[in-house]
């Protein structure tokens, strides 16, 4: 307002209304005058008469926080043309003032910002920015609106941003680097990795090793004050020495255990959208996302930023991730807000990323949440258990051990009357006793069983990686082993799923689309209206896209049946940007499963408004009731046409073919696009046959599924004609099998149910709710242990329902990744096969480990006890000990729990439900190898001088030495043994296991070096070669009276 020099002024600016602050209306029809403000400069003059020369204009509906920002006079002109120039300069400078006042009293009263304020910091301008990063992440995630018309709602944050809302931002690096450099990277600051130490000193915590580590100050403290240095302190450093080897080797697997889970984890956040940068439409994974980016949404995804709604279609999202609120939020130009971590629903758009990393709501939350494979799994859980009550034994046990190796020498003193007398040697005797007794403990508690398990699932996990499948929660490795049923997907799992038309008809032709000579072929055929309407249906009424790549080659993006339908329309001459530009998008009904059809809505060029519809073949053909001829012609559609068309799907369903119908309809001029729209009155456009071939191997790998007692059972949402024919190929329907609609499977009560069940192999036409259903009657109503896969958003409740959910990689979308216990990388049925080995090698594994550590609890026990009692000696020391519960905790849970998976294991039957762990040929194997290393264990201890021909002081300390040797070497061969549960035949592939035989040699060695070179610490002597021989061939010995009983005839898998 500082146009002095005109003679008139323009026009005034009007004053928004503010509710609640406006009086009645006047009787002359004026608008009230406001109170504050303007209202106080241009206070209602009293004449009547002058009040016509200044009035106010009337406020148009609005949102006052979308028009206070731009403030206007409504008011008559002409009247000003007699004000003289000098009255009218008081007079405008007196309005400006006051329009300033006025200005400070909406935003003090009413919080309304009437410019923006915002300056943006020098070193984003600097970058060529207009908005830091703080301001821009707080508009989505406080979803300030006003906040968003300050800065110029959508088109303006893009300006800030320099981005464009079709092209998306620049690609040179420099501009990246700047953009990266001022927003930041999608990426959630990680927790620090958990260092060495760190789980060294979680190592020392246990209670065990605590005890110990007294009992060896005690005894290095006594040991000194009596016998001096080095001499007194052997025992202790002995001791020393042996816990921090039990530390560091538990430490160093747990270390390496946790950098598996932590890389692991990093492949969990790989996921992949589609972006639009430099106008060209590319995939690339959410952490390069950056502010500006112009990201493409459909159902199933997870928003990977913040961001504003740029366009779209039907948007539900869910944001229950963040709020709690089950309740879908409907996103659109009203509400543009899209938070990270939530997931689509429905519908698909175009969206603006604001805000990245940690800066997003969803970061601010991960930084409270720390990711880790630390979750105990149902079979740790268990173990846990049952090494609760091995310990309780083992503790009962080493009091037992305790007390008579005491009891001899307080009875001594008691009789001698110097019970309250002690000398250095009463106390280091004293406290030997003790720390044999705590030994006992540490050996008999099975603290590698958790340990045992979490190694062999941490190497399953990654070795599944390889086989292209990724563990998301560690059980579902466990349990899968456990499978006795996978309900399996169809398209891209059983299948290829690259879909192409092979076959059409439209028209009343059927063609064969396949490897056409010419695209004019198949379009000759056509009318010209067929095919203008035919090609208006296939890219107007899709959710794919045909875009240039950057050699300027058309790229179909989407998913495989739009990418096929499309590459049909451009193989018969159809030019998708061409067909887009003549009509306009006005309302989307996205597919989905349950509708098993898609509609749109165009805007016509000549005004009107036109629906397509494709979809299942039934479903599209029932909303039909007129169809186009083969002269081009719209004909009403008589029982015998209507036959015809139902004969073609049913033919190209027998030839394995998916079949879709594409139809349209002119809608009335009053239809409204808050209407639903229609589902009947269609004009059928044709019908399409997309054939999607059978995955090599599938056939070979159904087969090997039920050679292993896994039944298999699929699933699909194609018609049951094409669900028989792929069936069969893959060898999936046999002849007393049943294949099953998804109607008639509804309709059935729970009775019919538990007849239907057993027999069905293929369920077509299925919904999410008839998958949910099958998957629960087979948990809950037959006991069976239940894998499914899936990829659609509508999946996730029968992932979630089943034992094990297995979502494809590829195909999947985010929400049923979540839902999944395990991504199937390469969306093969294969690799579901290979997860089920690996699951069952898990399985085997620690059951193995199980065994042999059961073996070594119960023979160390008694040899303690039974020496102590009878002997009132035990041949074994702490130290001993101490190393044996190395060799079988951590270095036995190395050696066995990390055993490849064999093919024998899918020759046998799956353990299923209701199995018990330790089965009846463990505890066979267990006691039967107990039973022979006892008895070598007492031979040794009863006979051992005699057949050594030991004499003089240190015949004990010799004897003790080979009897510590040969139970070492005892453990050594029933590792060996160990391999198999029930095969004899343990050396096969043997050498190829680079983890076993490093833990056996290793074993050897170190054994050697303890009783040659360490005896001052270990309480050994060098043994001679003939004892090293005997000793040896004590251990090797275990090995034939293992395997003759494997002999002994037990039920294998009796329910196990």
């Amino acid at each position: 307002m500082h146009g002095a020099g005109h003679a008139r002024p323009g026009p005034l600016p009007r004053i928004p209304f503010v509710p609640g602050s406006a009086r009645a209306p006047s009787p002359g029809g004026g608008v009230p005058w406001p109170r504050s403000g303007l209202g106080t400069a241009l206070r209602r003059p009293k004449s009547p008469h002058s009040r016509r020369s200044l009035c106010f204009g009337p406020l148009a509906a609005g949102d006052l926080s979308k028009r206070a920002h731009r403030v206007r006079f409504s008011h008559p002109v002409a009247r000003f043309s007699m004000i003289r120039v000098p009255l009218l300069l008081v007079w405008q400078e007196k309005l400006r003032v006051d329009v300033l006042v006025s200005k400070s009293t909406l935003q003090s009263e009413y919080g309304v910002s009437l410019q923006s304020e915002y300056v943006a910091p020098e070193d984003v301008k600097a970058a060529g920015f207009q908005i830091s990063a703080d301001e821009l992440a707080s508009i989505v995630e406080s979803r300030d609106t006003r906040k968003l018309t300050v800065h110029g709602d959508l088109g303006g944050i893009a300006d800030k941003l320099a981005t464009s809302l079709t092209d998306g931002i620049n690609t040179s690096e420099s501009s990246l680097n700047q953009r990266q450099g001022v927003y930041g990277e999608n990426k959630f600051t990680e927790s620090e990795a958990r260092s060495l130490w760190e789980f060294v000193w979680e190592a020392l915590q246990d209670a065990t090793l605590l005890i110990l580590i007294a009992c060896a100050l005690v005894s290095l403290v006594v040991g000194i004050a009596t016998e001096g240095w080095p001499k007194g302190a052997h025992d202790g450093i002995g001791i020393f020495t042996s816990i921090l080897l039990v530390v560091s080797v538990t430490a160093t697997s747990n270390y390496q255990q946790s950098l598996q889970f932590r890389d692991l984890d990093k492949e969990k956040r790989k996921i992949f959208v589609q972006v639009t940068r430099n106008g060209l439409r590319q995939r690339m994974m959410i952490d390069d996302l950056l502010p500006g980016d112009v990201v493409h949404l459909v159902v199933g995804d997870q928003v990977p930023a913040d961001g504003l709604f740029i366009s779209g279609y039907s948007v539900l999202i869910n944001e229950s991730s963040l709020t709690g609120e089950s309740e879908p939020v409907v996103v659109n130009e009203d509400n543009p807000f899209l938070l990270s971590g939530t997931k689509v629903l429905d519908g698909s758009c175009k969206m603006l990323v604001t805000a990245v990393g940690m800066r997003t709501q969803w970061g601010k939350l991960m930084a409270a949440i720390t990711e880790s494979g630390d979750d105990e799994t149902p079979l740790q859980v268990k173990l846990n258990g049952v090494a609760n009550i091995i310990g309780n034994i083992g503790l009962f046990f080493a009091f037992l051990t305790f007390v008579v190796l005491s009891q001899g020498l307080v009875s001594q003193k008691y009789l001698d009357g110097l019970l309250l007398s002690w000398s250095g040697d009463d106390v280091l005797e004293i406290l030997e006793h003790f720390a044999v007794a705590v030994t006992i403990i540490v050996v008999a508690v099975p603290e590698g069983l958790p340990l045992a398990v979490t190694l062999s699932l941490a190497f399953a996990m990654k070795k599944m990686m390889n086989d292209k499948a990724l563990v998301r929660q560690l059980a579902a490795c466990e349990t899968m082993g456990s499978a006795t049923v996978i309900c399996s997907d169809k398209t891209g799992t059983l299948t290829t799923n690259r879909m192409s038309v092979v076959k059409a008809c439209a028209c009343g032709n059927t063609m064969e689309v396949n490897n056409p000579p010419a695209p004019s072929n198949i379009s000759s055929e056509l009318s010209e209206t067929a095919l203008e309407i035919l090609l208006e249906s296939i890219f107007n009424n899709t959710a794919g896209e045909v875009v240039m790549d950057q050699d300027g080659r058309p790229q179909i993006l989407g998913t495989p049946t739009e990418v096929a339908l499309l590459d049909f329309a451009l193989l018969i001459g159809g030019d998708f940007k061409e067909k887009r530009q003549q009509t306009k998008i006005v309302k989307v009904e996205p597919f989905n499963s349950t509708k098993k059809r898609m509609s749109t809505i165009l805007e016509l060029p000549g005004g009107g408004y036109r629906a397509h519809c494709k979809g299942a073949s039934e479903v599209v053909l029932a909303a039909c009731d007129k169809f186009i001829d083969a002269r081009g012609s719209i004909v009403y559609l008589d029982k015998t046409t209507t036959k015809k068309l139902n004969s073609i799907t049913e033919t190209f369903s027998k030839e394995a073919l998916r079949t879709l119908c594409l139809a349209y309809r002119e809608l009335e001029d009053d239809f409204s696009l808050d209407e639903q729209i229609p589902l009947e009155g269609y004009t059928c456009i044709g019908i399409v046959g997309i054939k999607d071939p059978v995955r090599p191997g599938v056939r070979q790998s159904v087969e090997t599924c039920r050679s292993a007692g896994i039944e298999v059972q699929m699933i699909t949402g194609d018609n049951i004609n094409t669900a028989k024919a792929i069936a069969r190929e893959c060898g999936i329907l046999t002849e007393d099998g049943l294949a099953v609609e998804g109607p008639e499977f509804r309709e059935k009560n729970p009775k019919e149910l538990f007849e239907l069940i057993p027999k069905m192999q293929v369920l077509a036409r299925s919904s999410p709710l008839d998958k949910h259903t099958l998957v629960k009657h087979l948990r809950t109503k037959f006991n069976e242990v239940v894998a499914v896969t899936g990829d659609g958003t509508n999946d996730a409740p029968a992932l979630r329902e089943a034992d094990i959910g297995l979502a494809m990689g590829i195909a999947g979308t985010e929400v049923a990744k979540e839902s999944a216990d395990v991504v199937i990388l390469d969306d093969n049925f294969s690799t579901i096969v290979t997860v089920a080995k690996w699951g069952r090698s898990v399985y085997v594994n620690i059951q193995k480990f199980v065994q042999f550590q059961l073996t070594v609890n119960i023979v160390a026990l008694l040899v303690n006890f039974s020496s102590a009692c009878f002997t009132g000696d035990a041949p074994l020391t702490a130290v001993q000990l101490l190393w044996v519960n190395m060799i079988m905790d951590t270095l036995g849970a190395l050696a066995l729990a990390t055993e490849p998976p064999d093919d024998n294991l899918m020759k046998k039957s799956p353990v299923g439900r209701t199995g018990k762990f330790i089965t009846k040929v463990m505890w066979r194997n267990t006691f039967g190898q107990s039973v022979f290393q006892f008895a070598v264990m007492w031979y040794l201890q009863t006979q051992g001088k005699y057949l050594f021909g030991l004499e003089g002081p240190d015949a004990d300390t010799v004897l003790n030495t080979v009897i510590f040797n040969t139970f070492v070497f005892c453990q050594v061969f029933n590792e060996i043994s160990s391999r198999d549960m029930e095969e004899i035949n343990v050396l096969k592939g043997l050498p190829d296991n680079s983890i076993f035989m490093g833990i056996l040699v290793g074993t050897i060695i170190f054994q050697f070096i303890i009783v040659q070179f360490l005896g001052d610490f270990a309480d050994t002597t060098p043994l001679t070669q003939l004892q090293w021989l005997v000793s040896v061939l004590f251990g090797l010995l275990g090995m034939p009276i293992a395997a003759a009983i494997k002999l002994i005839p037990m039920e294998p898998h009796e329910g196990n």
